[in-house]
């Protein structure tokens, strides 16, 4: 397996160096750019050789938060998968986080091995977080009542509710005892049902904030 390019934005530098020490020993990595901020990484981005294909994010930064600047990544990398870290676990930043296209979204308190899992879950389809925030998520979260949810079956409902859950295709089967190949064909016709067209679209619009 080719190493996948990672990034790492993070001001503190003790977290920093801690991330950078382990995960960039790993051989499923390579550490292309670290960063102490947005604007520090987007005046490295230029000397790359090749982009970065996940980003491992804080969103407490100095100048542009990590939040304010995910959709700006996202347009100079359309092709990465950004996982936001922080030390919040409110609903309203991780609703925020959603919506501006985090793939994920793990607590600083995550051990390091965990991480590591829930980047190379990201690289195969995954949408981790943290179990902290899934329970956030499912407690402060629920499905819009504008959602044609009606028109699903309940099995896909079921496979939603593994998606929403940040479960891999595969996990979903695992979880319905299901085929991967079944469980692909039930998303793609949640796309067409849902009027979307990625995971994390499926996601953001299938999770409302409670009022």
């Amino acid at each position: 397996m080719t190493p996948l390019r990672l990034a790492l934005i993070e001001d503190d530098p003790t977290v920093r160096q801690l991330l950078h020490g382990y995960l960039c020993r790993q051989p499923e990595f390579t550490c292309v750019l670290v960063a102490g901020s947005v604007e520090d990484f987007l005046r490295q981005l230029p000397e790359l050789a090749a982009p970065p294909q996940l980003v491992l994010l804080d969103i407490g930064l100095p100048g542009l938060s990590g939040i304010e600047a995910l959709p700006l990544l996202r347009r100079q990398l359309p092709a990465a998968d950004f996982v936001m870290q922080t030390v919040f676990d409110d609903a309203d930043r991780i609703y925020q986080a959603l919506c501006a296209g985090a793939t994920g979204y793990l607590l600083k308190s995550t051990p390091p091995a965990e991480i590591k899992a829930a980047l190379l879950d990201v690289a195969t389809g995954g949408a981790p977080m943290s179990r902290a925030v899934a329970r956030k998520v499912l407690g402060y979260f629920k499905p819009s009542p504008s959602a044609p949810s009606t028109e699903l079956t309940a099995r896909e409902r079921q496979v939603l509710e593994g998606l929403v859950d940040g479960l891999s295709e595969k996990q979903v089967a695992a979880r319905l005892s299901l085929t991967p190949q079944t469980v692909h064909s039930y998303i793609k016709q949640l796309y067409r049902k849902l009027h979307v067209r990625s995971r994390a679209e499926l996601v953001r619009q299938t999770l409302r904030p409670t009022s």
